[in-house]
């Protein structure tokens, strides 16, 4: 005789939950990374989790500029740099231009496993030796040479607001140029420009015109698909939109043989009226030829 059957589940074990997530554990004793609660469950992008818990995991020197990221992720440009702004303004990333014994500036990146550390307390007393202490101190993790993280059109913000120590005279600036900066606000409210923006976006717009491009032609430009809301200032974006000359339009080709212009025939008086006609040859007018037909047939 067979056992008996039944189809009731089997019954679940004293201590685990009756909904949501039961994790299975297994001890890892390599290829792990540890990273705060407070990083992993932070609200938000789950972009900026992922991109936090990837460089978490990197060694030291890995590269983490957006080209590096982007290789790695299948978000785009600008998910991407704006999760990496989103870790630099909670704290847990940090860029800092340093000098290199040669003299050379360069920008390094610090990965900081908890906002607000102490520097001076390295978990690994035989790794690395930490970094000089920060503005603010935090803990130090990856350290990486790396660019601004900023997509395309926002790369030219950097280079407007690294000017911005050396002031330029407006009084200096192309009107016609000016003209074209402080009228784009007609077409979009939001290029509003400061005076020390117009003098130093001034220069590429008197390129463009140099180079046969009417104001209308060059606010088009501007102005054309603009995003919904800036990350930067205008000016950025519109650096970034001027900072290659068009060619300039090339003069029309001169034909090799030279124009010839028609014969005028002269002036002349009519010998029978004295009225004025253009002839050839001196004589009558028409009409007078034409009444000595008259007659003559008559």
């Amino acid at each position: 005789m067979a056992d008996p059957q039944s189809n009731a589940r089997l019954r679940a074990d004293a201590g685990a939950p009756t909904s949501g997530v039961i994790h299975v554990r297994t001890r890892l004793t390599a290829d792990f990374t540890v990273i705060s609660n407070a990083l992993a469950q932070r609200r938000g992008s789950a972009v900026t989790v992922g991109v936090a818990a990837y460089i978490s995991s990197l060694p030291d020197g890995s590269p983490v500029t957006i080209t590096a990221l982007c290789r790695h992720f299948d978000e785009g440009e600008i998910l991407i740099s704006r999760a990496l702004r989103e870790l630099e303004a909670a704290g847990y990333l940090e860029r800092r231009r340093e000098r290199t014994p040669t003299g050379q500036v360069r920008t390094r990146t610090y990965f900081y496993d908890v906002p607000g550390g102490d520097p001076d307390l390295d978990p690994d007393p035989d790794g690395p030796p930490a970094p000089p202490k920060p503005r603010r101190p935090r803990k130090q993790a990856a350290v990486a040479v790396t660019p601004e993280f900023a997509p395309a059109e926002e790369t030219a913000v950097g280079s407007v607001q690294a000017e911005a120590a050396t002031p330029i005279p407006l009084a200096d600036a192309d009107p016609r140029a000016v003209a074209v900066l402080t009228a784009l606000r007609r077409v979009d409210p939001r290029l509003i420009l400061s005076a020390q923006e117009v003098a130093r976006l001034a220069p590429a717009v008197t390129r463009w015109l140099a180079a046969g491009l009417l104001p209308t032609q060059i606010t088009d430009h501007l102005t054309a698909r603009l995003p919904d809301s800036f990350l930067t200032r205008p000016a950025g974006i519109l650096a970034y939109r001027l900072k290659e000359t068009p060619l300039p339009l090339s003069a029309p080709a001169r034909s090799a043989a030279p124009s010839v212009r028609p014969a005028v025939v002269p002036m002349r008086n009519c010998d029978g009226c004295d009225r004025g006609f253009r002839s050839a040859e001196p004589g009558r007018c028409g009409d007078c030829r034409a009444r000595g037909q008259l007659r003559a047939a008559g």
